[in-house]
């Protein structure tokens, strides 16, 4: 061992002794044993040794550097805090000035990040007091569990807000960075802990909390589109719902209308303006059923449609905001969901249908439609059509037993559900296109209609893509063809907007039908991952 070495082994074993004499209390000498004695501190000089006469001396000026650089102190610095396990952000000292008459009062140091403190304040009507409104699921404040609903807001960053109003506390808070400091008033009700199962809906309407000027808080507030999952987290509010979007790892909660509120805006806008499919002697109707090839000209022969009877379920989709939903995966060898086609005439419809038929036939099967007219010579029953006499159709649609049907020079034609259930039966797809009023009267546990809604492109891409196609105008019973008109594509692209307006919300899928082989290609992939993949669906229809 080096000389130097030995020399400095013997310093360090003799300087608590000689440092003794000046040590006052005896946990001062104790410390000093403790660190000349610990290991570690002879580890290095063991290290020293070592190295000693083995490096040269450019391999000690590069260790050097290298020991010397920013980045590796910066290393070795969050090394020693994490060890040291000094994890809590440096606040300021709490406040010395503090009343003793003052009521009991709760000092809460939040560190505020980039995100909302998940937290909405009101003024109180009656003693003018800043209260806490409602605590934000997930949020900084409901995660910290210091401030609660009810509590009395007295300070923020010592500036009191008892003559502020609530927008001003907020300014305050938005602008305040860091370590915020509020001073509250506890609430003496004790808030029970909730116990709210988990309850997911599909939003039935766009919202945006920035265009609301009813919402208490636009920060607060959470956006959603036309067919968002939402998880309702609390509904302890009867205006506004605490929810988060499904699609979003983010646990924070927004702020939501609820459904009872939304109901009631809706209904104080009044009815939406008519909109009605017109009918004219000179132009057929696009929104009667193209299946049947029947006339509208002759309002005589026209009949309502069939009417189901009228249920809460029915009803939802009258005024539309949320419908409660639950994930659904068809089990292997359980039925095929029914697959519902909706569009205006001209758009496709018959031609998807055909080449789904066509791809798969064993897979796909249509409906064949019941009618009380004689059966002709070169038809066969249950081919062309299912003929029934007039006296059981007209029993048929008493006893509620079609989906929709019509009159016709005289005899009925109509899709039955036993029509249905028998492509259904047979553990095949069944597709069906219908009247977009009919689509609430197959949304049964039994169906679990999965609604494709077609509709056609920008009225110029008409004009371009059906010049040569045939028009099929429906004027007699096997329907007569003539190319397209320009008045076509304008009732197309009308039809199409009074559908979506009126029915959108119960479209599971929007297939814009601009290129028939790509909205094929597209049809395909979205059924397969109807039958493949998780879905979400009414929660009635999981229950019944």
């Amino acid at each position: 061992m080096p000389a130097f070495i030995k020399g400095f082994y013997d310093l360090l074993v003799s300087l608590p002794s000689q440092l003794q004499p000046h040590v006052i209390h005896p946990e001062d000498s104790t410390f000093l044993k403790d660190l000349f004695g610990e290991k570690s501190l002879y580890s290095l000089i063991k290290l020293a040794e070592l190295l000693e006469g083995k490096l040269s001396n450019g391999e000690i000026r590069e260790l050097q550097q290298i020991l010397s650089k920013p980045h590796f102190k910066s290393i070795l610095s969050v090394h020693d805090t994490v060890a040291q396990k000094n994890y809590d952000p440096e606040l300021p000292p709490l406040p010395e000035d503090i009343d003793d008459d003052e009521d009991s009062v709760k000092i809460i140091r939040l560190v505020k990040n980039k995100e909302p403190l998940g937290a909405t304040i009101r003024r109180d009507d009656d003693t003018g007091a800043i209260l806490v409104a409602r605590i934000m699921k997930g949020g900084a404040a409901d995660r910290s569990g210091l401030i609660h609903i009810g509590d009395e807001l007295k300070e923020v960053n010592g500036i009191p807000v008892d003559d502020k109003k609530p927008e001003e506390v907020i300014r305050i808070l938005s602008q305040s960075q860091g370590a915020i400091t509020f001073k509250v008033v506890p609430c003496l009700k004790e808030e029970v802990p909730s116990k709210e199962p988990k309850v997911f809906v599909k939003a039935l309407f766009n919202f945006d909390p920035n265009e609301d000027k009813a919402i208490p808080c636009k920060e607060a507030g959470l956006a959603f589109k036309k067919g968002s999952i939402l998880q309702i987290m609390s509904q302890d509010d009867a205006t506004w719902w605490q929810a988060r979007l499904e699609v979003e790892a983010n646990p924070r909660a927004g702020l939501i209308p609820s459904k009872q509120f939304q109901e009631r805006r809706f209904a104080l806008r009044g009815p939406a303006p008519a909109l009605s499919l017109k009918r004219t002697p000179s132009r057929r109707s696009f929104g009667f059923r193209r299946s049947f090839r029947l006339s509208k000209r002759d309002k005589k022969t026209n009949k309502a449609m069939y009417e189901s009877k009228k249920s809460e379920m029915y009803d939802m989709a009258d005024v539309p905001t949320y419908e409660e939903v639950t994930p659904y995966h068809r089990l292997a060898g359980a039925k095929h969901r029914l697959v519902v086609f909706v569009g205006p005439t001209g758009v496709g419809l018959n031609e998807l249908k055909k080449k789904l038929l066509i791809s798969d036939p064993q897979h796909f099967g249509v409906t064949i439609p019941h009618t009380s007219r004689a059966k002709r010579n070169q038809e066969s029953d249950g081919v062309e059509y299912h003929f029934i006499s007039k006296h059981l159709f007209e029993t048929d649609i008493h006893n509620n037993k079609f989906i929709e049907y019509g009159e016709y020079k005289g005899n009925y034609y109509g899709t039955s559900l036993d029509s249905i259930r028998s492509i259904l039966s047979k553990n095949k797809v069944c597709l069906l296109d219908v009247q977009p009023q009919m689509i609430k009267h197959l949304r049964t546990a039994e169906f679990k209609p999965f609604v494709v809604f077609v509709k056609p492109p920008l009225i110029e891409r008409l004009s371009e893509t059906r010049q040569n196609a045939k028009f099929m105008s429906g004027k007699e019973d096997k329907g007569s063809v003539r190319p397209f008109k320009e008045e076509d594509f304008q009732e197309m692209v009308r039809t199409s907007e009074v559908m979506e307006n009126q029915y959108g919300h119960l479209f599971d899928q929007v297939i814009v039908n601009d290129d028939l082989s790509i909205a094929f290609n597209e049809l395909r992939m979205v059924l397969r991952t109807v039958e493949t993949e998780t879905h979400w669906v009414p929660v009635s229809w999981n229950h019944s």
